[in-house]
């Protein structure tokens, strides 16, 4: 009921609208049940003050593989990626504003996230931090860092805490990430395809993971198969959002495109990214929640990497450290 009232208040701004038409969300992988829940009483609301009827429909994979999906025809009214290069893409091919971390408050990302670690009940390896995750016969699932921004921030946080440990460097980092990848049976493409195979198929003894995936798979398997452990350090994951405005032009969609994206912000909706293990952005909301969101020191991709541009040239483009130490 609170979020009913609070995205009430906010569509009351805009409105009614000459048509309300389906609008389609692109979203990463292990989005898919907040936006289930988000949808729901969104499209409520927006009948509610409008008297249309919207479809909210959604579509997941693989961030950059779904960024890849936009550019090639698929007509997203909103894109909710989990970082910033699968929407400036977007914006340097016309379809996204240039400016389109400004159009909405904290860089255009109502939400975070961190990578952990998911493993078996009991952790039977003793895996407790990073260090663990090259030992010989430990099996590490992590999704494609070619096709999954799940599988980049993997590959940036065990980056990250090798320069930062003691006598560390790009050199000892990228030998600490070439042994990791060593212990990479399979690359899904995406991060529900990687939880899959951890999960379902019982490969590997680890999986790194969004953290409100991880809390997902305990949830769908159940508590007594599966646990996290919080390394000492990881990555901050931002989720950037943008209005794909080529397309929200052509469907008729723009009030309705810019409406559902406002209301990823409000107080109810902050709640809810909480509930579904999404760090909120709102500090007010984060801070009521703070026993479920273990502190950690966060890299940020910024800081530690020079933004994701650099990063996707340094590491994940065609040749690139990822492709030499997989040998691709």
């Amino acid at each position: 009921m609170k979020l009913h009232r609070a995205l009430s208040l906010l569509l009351l701004t805009f409105g009614p609208v000459q048509a309300a038409p389906s609008l389609l969300n692109v979203s990463y992988d292990v989005t898919r049940e907040f936006y289930k829940d988000f949808n729901e009483t969104f499209a409520s609301v927006w009948k509610t003050n409008t008297g249309e009827t919207p479809k909210i429909e959604q579509s997941h994979g693989g961030s950059s593989k779904q960024a890849g999906a936009v550019l090639n025809g698929l007509e997203a009214d909103v894109v909710t990626m989990n970082q910033s290069t699968d929407i400036e893409v977007l914006a340097d091919a016309g379809l996204v504003a240039k400016d389109w971390q400004k159009q909405f408050p904290n860089n255009s990302a109502p939400y975070t996230s961190t990578i952990v670690f998911l493993v078996r009940k009991g952790n039977p390896k003793a895996i407790k931090d990073w260090p663990d995750l090259v030992r010989p016969g430990i099996q590490v699932i992590i999704p494609n860092p070619k096709t999954s921004g799940n599988g980049r921030y993997s590959y940036l946080a065990a980056w990250a805490q090798a320069k930062h440990a003691p006598g560390g460097s790009d050199a000892t980092a990228r030998d600490f990430v070439t042994k990791l990848f060593k212990n990479v049976p399979v690359l899904d493409a995406g991060g529900r395809g990687a939880t899959s195979t951890f999960a379902q198929r019982q490969i590997g003894d680890i999986l790194l993971t969004f953290e409100n995936e991880a809390h997902l798979a305990i949830n769908e398997l159940g508590a007594d198969k599966t646990e996290i452990v919080y390394p000492t350090s990881s990555i901050l994951a931002e989720t950037p959002v943008a209005v794909v405005e080529k397309y929200a032009a052509k469907h008729g969609t723009q009030a309705l495109a810019k409406a559902y994206l406002d209301a990823l912000y409000t107080p109810a909706a902050q709640e809810l990214a909480a509930k579904h293990k999404l760090r909120p952005c709102s500090p007010e909301v984060l801070a009521k929640h703070a026993e479920e969101f273990p502190a950690l020191k966060l890299f940020s991709v910024d800081d530690e990497f020079g933004g994701w541009a650099a990063a996707q040239k340094t590491h994940f483009a065609d040749r690139a450290i990822f492709d030499q130490i997989y040998g691709l």
